[in-house]
């Protein structure tokens, strides 16, 4: 009988690993044994799971409370299962997903169901992350159609600006007194400068 290790994973530093981490104290995984990363599925380029690999040893058992705890990749997601269980010779256990579980069916059906299961599941998992990355892309777009403006907002200029452009422009003052005088840097002056412009030009026209 080997050791019992968890592995757990959130996208990002802001959210809560705290509903995976009592799934791992409910079937009493040692503290220690579980390794946490806190980054995007995308692939597996994890410290933490990367140390979890170098620790494992033949007939270990690593749980993991969903298969996209463990990635969002399809194809990696397949890859890295065939590490864990052939490769490293562990067994894993998806908490979520019964029939995911190899230590039950080690005969030719109950690794075929297995397979199947898995790479459904996977397949499920990484298109739910296609769906989603899709689905902000159109909210952004549909949103800038809106007139909502996304980033910093601007600095906001003097009511005198056309005043200070146009002693810039008749070379009375430098472009860094200008700017000083607007309360900007000097490459922000230059872009206001040059949408002041075409803004007059455009009047113009």
């Amino acid at each position: 009988m080997g050791s019992t290790y968890g592995y757990v994973r959130v996208s990002t530093k802001e959210q809560n690993e705290d509903r995976q981490m009592i799934a791992m104290g409910e079937i009493h995984v040692p503290l220690k044994n579980i390794f946490i990363d806190k980054q995007s599925g995308k692939d597996f380029e994890r410290p933490m799971y990367k140390k979890l690999l170098r620790k494992l040893r033949p007939d270990d058992l690593l749980y993991i409370k969903s298969i996209d705890r463990l990635g969002r990749n399809y194809e990696e997601i397949l890859e890295q299962w065939r590490v864990l269980t052939k490769e490293k010779k562990v067994d894993v256990v998806v908490m979520d997903m019964p029939l995911l579980d190899t230590r039950r069916g080690k005969d030719l059906l109950g690794t075929l169901i297995a397979d199947l299961v898995l790479a459904l599941f996977s397949y499920v998992s990484e298109n739910e992350r296609c769906n989603i990355r899709n689905r902000q892309r159109e909210g952004i777009e549909a949103a800038k159609l809106r007139g909502v403006q996304f980033g910093r907002p601007k600095k906001p200029v003097p009511e005198n600006f056309s005043q200070i452009y146009g002693k810039w422009m008749a070379k009375e003052i430098s472009a860094k007194e200008a700017a000083m005088q607007c309360n900007l840097t000097t490459d922000t002056f230059y872009r206001r400068a040059r949408g002041f412009k075409k803004e007059e030009m455009d009047i113009l026209l």
